[in-house]
């Protein structure tokens, strides 16, 4: 499944021009104002462009609000040049800081630079650890305090997304998509079963609460 690019303008015409752009290669999702953008975040993109100068909620708050629920790279794209609001952009808990008017290559460029280091940096981690409980995503399997937990194929998977995602909240349909694929042929109400027997196996083993629902919304890794 191709990575998944989150678009925050409240320029229409950039907008379109970037989702074109970019929708050959990508998942392309839009968004065309700060509060907007909060909602689509919930798909769980894997990178986010996001224009600062917005008037209903602008760039740097929406990025603070972002940061506290995901890990993904964040690019401001702003005509802001002074070095002050870079270090506010970069305070605020941005990756990247794109000028406008900018190159759609070097865009590009700088939008796969990231998502190759976010791939590395997960393709390293071959085991994490959450308390008592180990996940080695290798030999997928889950163990507390040495004894394996036995997950079917389905929950592991769903184990592994969250968990390499420890605080960012994935609604059903993500989920659903991520694991089952965007064209499967069921419903996305299955993950609430899968998430009932994950919840059931770890708590055969451990009374602590690995994931939480958040109403609503979905569902979230507590690391």
């Amino acid at each position: 499944m191709p990575p998944k690019i989150l678009i925050v303008d409240d320029e229409p015409g950039i907008v379109e021009l970037l989702q074109s752009y970019f929708a050959a290669e990508y998942q392309v999702l839009t968004a065309n104002s700060g509060q907007e953008a909060l909602q689509k975040a919930a798909a769980g993109p894997d990178l986010i462009l996001l224009d600062i100068n917005m008037p209903d909620l602008d760039g740097l708050s929406v990025c603070r609000q972002l940061r506290a629920h995901i890990n993904c790279p964040i690019l401001f794209l702003t005509a802001r040049i002074e070095g002050s609001d870079k270090i506010t952009g970069f305070a605020a808990g941005a990756d990247d800081y794109i000028v406008k008017p900018f190159d759609l290559d070097e865009l590009a460029a700088r939008v796969q630079a990231h998502l190759r280091r976010e791939q590395r940096r997960t393709d390293k981690t071959a085991a994490r650890f959450f308390g008592e409980l180990t996940i080695d995503y290798q030999s997928r399997q889950v163990m507390v305090q040495g004894q394996t937990v036995e997950l079917s194929r389905r929950e592991f998977e769903i184990v592994e997304l969250l968990s390499l995602h420890p605080g960012q909240v994935f609604d059903r349909e993500h989920i659903y998509e991520a694991i089952w694929g965007i064209d499967a042929a069921g419903s996305s109400d299955t993950i609430m079963e899968h998430i009932r027997k994950i919840r059931g196996k770890l708590a055969a083993h451990t009374s602590r609460s690995y994931i939480a629902t958040v109403w609503g919304v979905g569902y979230k890794w507590l690391g």
